[in-house]
């Protein structure tokens, strides 16, 4: 049996690894102790930026609708406003401006129940429009107990004479206007006696209603309801400012401020006529 003999070669034989390194060993960190922490007093946070005067509520509306929010502001007197055509029994075109006599009719109904309002304030500037829903809007204002005053701005034309009179006291500003002309009809009209004679009744209405809540005489409201020359396609007339408080129309001549010191001057008088003679009556000083 032969038998090899190998010479150790330094280098390449007998081969001898390397032996493999040992993985280092990360020493632990040294552990911090944290002093007790003092309690700091709450940061108010910053306001953040905006427009003074302008809520972020009032900008979006003023951006979208084109409105500015209203103060609140609690008081016992409601404003009720009466704008634009009166609306009836038929829907007027989206481009109209419109008060609907079915919004404004339970409004009131609920102002004379509410017991935190002791006056109610009419504010118009209408061009007129259904003589029923007008009416009927006028005997609501003038059967409430509570005080009520009107002011006409700008313009309470037509069926908005009656509404104007129905309250207790009135007023006109300066410059606003008032026509008076007979009812008139539109659309398809049946050619018979009996459409004059409804005609005639629905106006005598309308005299009979302005002649008793207002100082005019009948015969001088049909001589304006009745002139001619005056309107270029149409018969009536057309009283501004004090001419309407001259003829007996309306009360005064006076605006927003005035009116509303009227009325709180009549929610003090109708407080002292419903206490006995010997109540005391407590009134705030400021």
């Amino acid at each position: 049996m032969n038998s090899f003999c190998f010479e150790p070669e330094p280098g390449i034989f007998p081969y001898e690894p390397e032996p493999a390194p040992y993985p280092e060993i990360v020493p632990e960190p040294e552990r911090r102790v944290e002093p007790d922490r003092i309690e700091e007093p709450e940061q108010v946070p910053k306001p953040t930026k905006r427009v003074a005067g302008k809520a972020k509520g009032s900008l979006e509306a003023m951006k979208e609708i084109g409105s500015t929010s209203m103060p609140e502001v609690k008081s016992n007197i409601h404003c009720l406003t009466i704008v634009g055509q009166i609306e009836g029994h038929l829907v007027l075109p989206p481009q109209n401006k419109t008060t609907k006599y079915e919004h404004v009719i339970p409004q009131l109904v609920a102002l004379e129940q509410a017991p935190e309002v002791e006056g109610i304030l009419i504010v118009l500037n209408t061009v007129g429009g259904d003589v029923e829903a007008g009416l009927a809007i006028a005997e609501v204002i003038a059967s409430i107990s509570k005080p009520t005053v009107s002011v006409v701005l700008g313009g309470g034309h037509s069926i908005g004479v009656p509404i104007a009179v129905g309250a207790q006291y009135s007023f006109i500003a300066a410059t606003a206007s008032m026509t008076i002309h007979p009812i008139r009809l539109n659309g398809l009209v049946i050619g018979v006696p009996q459409t004059y004679e409804y005609l005639d009744k629905m106006q005598d209405r309308v005299v009979r209603f302005v002649v008793e809540h207002s100082k005019i005489s009948e015969e001088k409201f049909r001589e304006l309801m009745f002139r001619t020359g005056e309107l270029a396609r149409d018969i009536g007339t057309v009283l501004i400012g004090r001419e309407a408080v001259e003829v007996g129309l309306i009360d005064a001549v006076g605006g927003v401020g005035e009116a509303v010191a009227r009325l709180k001057n009549m929610i003090e008088g109708q407080k002292k006529e419903r206490c006995a003679p010997g109540d005391f009556i407590y009134t705030d000083a400021t």
